[in-house]
């Protein structure tokens, strides 16, 4: 009987530690594969467009007769881009002025106050680093 209760508890204790062992190592791989304090580097728009030809020109196997033409097609869209969005700008821009006096409306003195001061505050954080589209009327 003595004997019994012992391989008993032998074996509840393995079993209690050995699932201690796989939750402790499945913790840490979840915090060093998943977890990421910050988000990762956003990439210029250079890199971008290095990273597409790269995989189009490996995966898809092209020759170097198409990837001179793909970099063609890649240059004539980027200007139409450009092009229209230049065009747009005055709408885009009225859209924003828009957008900043019916939030202005809505808001007492102190706040427009402060609200201007973010606005500002961003607009200075755009012009430091964001290259990327910014959200109209902020």
């Amino acid at each position: 009987m003595r004997n019994t209760r012992i391989s008993t508890v032998l074996y509840l204790s393995m079993v209690f530690l050995s699932g201690a062992l796989v939750g402790a190592f499945g913790h840490r791989l979840y915090m060093t594969k998943s977890v990421s304090a910050s988000p990762p580097p956003r990439l210029s728009p250079e890199q971008v467009r290095k990273n597409y030809m790269e995989e189009m020109r490996t995966r898809l196997k092209m020759s170097d007769d198409q990837v001179v033409q793909l970099k063609q097609i890649m240059e004539d869209t980027n200007h139409r881009y450009r092009d229209l969005h230049e065009k747009d700008r005055p709408l885009l821009k009225a859209i924003d002025e828009e957008h900043f006096g019916k939030v202005q409306a809505i808001l007492s003195a102190e706040q427009r106050t402060e609200y201007q001061k973010l606005r500002e505050e961003r607009e200075k954080r755009r012009q430091q680093g964001s290259r990327g589209p910014r959200p109209h009327g902020y």
